[in-house]
């Protein structure tokens, strides 16, 4: 019951981390879930859906198929899909009733690729965790399936990784990191996974160094690391000072052939300015504002990540209650507006809306700081 919350919303769910992930390279990704959550996914979690088509589908598990099981259905309804439409790929993700089902995803994959010889795969989720679980997991599993190896290495190249609209909306940002390297003399190879198809992901062996600019790339950047000794960094590019760290960083990492995180900010262990949302979009820009602005902030983490990835003085809150506990004596908040229910009066609230907390209420408030952080 601690993480049941009674005044802000929830992060989109693991599931719908999948569908984000692998929304645009030509796969066919199915939710085995209730007939009609698929609404859930496309109508909040995907500002694509309306411009850009998908092969994304839902099961339609009945309540007789939750009790009584019947994977042949949904092998066949997969297989007569797939056999239609074509797709590259077939990506197949639970939910919590799979879950209690003790649905066995990886064994029905397996027989789904035999049955049509399309690369099928299955992500362990189950509802319970967030969009960065799902995402973290489908990108690490298109680099597992389908990087190719044995390419030769490309000079000054880099891969994005962990762009996904749940993070970065459609506004433009990530449109902005391309420009940013490119502007420097980075060639970038393909983005994960927004802009990029799967045929130019194939190649991301050939990279020099990747980027991580979400905790959604992350596992694929240390299976990319594993396979092709690719070092990474981790960082968002926000303003200029803070760009400059961002490339710095990664033509160093070329040369070392080592990873790094490159948002370290030196003393600062407690202030009364806190940025809640993901850990390396937070704080990078809490890194940004440091350097630009000279404003210090630490970063309320509400999002699974792993403990590297912040600082110290920073919180992994992941509740409601101890989200509040700790923002009992701050003055300044970033964050989503929703979060402003929980906010003491007198506290200055700052508004950075994130579409996989509020969806598609703040969408067209949400900016890109990429391009400049003086809206904050």
């Amino acid at each position: 019951m601690k993480q049941a919350s009674a005044f802000i919303s929830t992060y989109t769910a693991d599931v719908s981390g999948v569908c984000s992930a692998l929304y645009e390279l030509g796969g066919m990704t199915v939710m085995h879930d209730a007939s009609g959550c698929n609404s859930t996914y496309t109508t909040h979690d995907e500002p694509r859906w309306y411009d850009m088509e998908s092969m994304i589908y839902i099961t339609g598990l009945s309540e007789m198929e939750a009790i009584m099981g019947d994977d042949d259905k949904l092998i066949n309804d997969i297989v007569t899909a797939a056999n239609d439409l074509h797709p590259q790929f077939i990506a197949i993700a639970g939910t919590p009733i799979p879950m209690m089902m003790g649905t066995d995803f990886p064994a029905i994959a397996e027989v789904i690729e035999n049955e049509t010889g399309i690369p099928t795969f299955a992500i362990e989720t189950n509802g319970m965790h967030s969009y960065i679980c799902g995402a973290g997991q489908a990108l690490a599993e298109i680099v597992k399936r389908f990087t190719v190896e044995g390419v030769s290495k490309i000079t000054k190249s880099v891969n994005v990784l962990g762009a996904t609209p749940l993070d970065f909306s459609v506004n433009g940002s990530i449109e902005s990191i391309r420009k940013k390297l490119t502007e420097v003399g980075f060639q970038v190879l393909s983005v994960w996974a927004m802009g990029s198809t799967l045929e130019q992901m194939k190649q991301a062996g050939a990279a020099e160094v990747n980027l991580v600019i979400s905790s959604t790339g992350l596992l694929a950047a240390k299976e990319l690391q594993k396979k092709f000794g690719t070092p990474y960094v981790v960082g968002v590019p926000m303003g200029d000072e803070f760009t400059a760290v961002v490339i710095k960083a990664l033509d160093k990492a070329i040369g070392s052939r080592k990873s790094q995180i490159v948002y370290g900010r030196k003393n600062i262990c407690h202030s009364d300015t806190v940025i809640i949302g993901e850990s390396i979009y937070s704080e990078s820009l809490a890194a940004a504002l440091a350097l630009t602005k000279g404003i210090k902030a630490n970063v309320l983490c509400t999002l699974e990540t792993e403990p590297d990835l912040l600082l110290q003085g920073d919180v992994l809150a992941e509740d409601e209650d101890s989200l509040m506990l700790y923002l009992k004596n701050t003055k300044v908040i970033i964050a989503d507006p929703i979060y402003r229910s929980i906010a003491q009066s007198g506290t200055k609230f700052i508004s950075l809306p994130h579409e996989a907390f509020s969806g598609r209420l703040y969408r067209k408030d949400i900016p890109n700081l990429i391009k400049s952080i003086d809206v904050i």
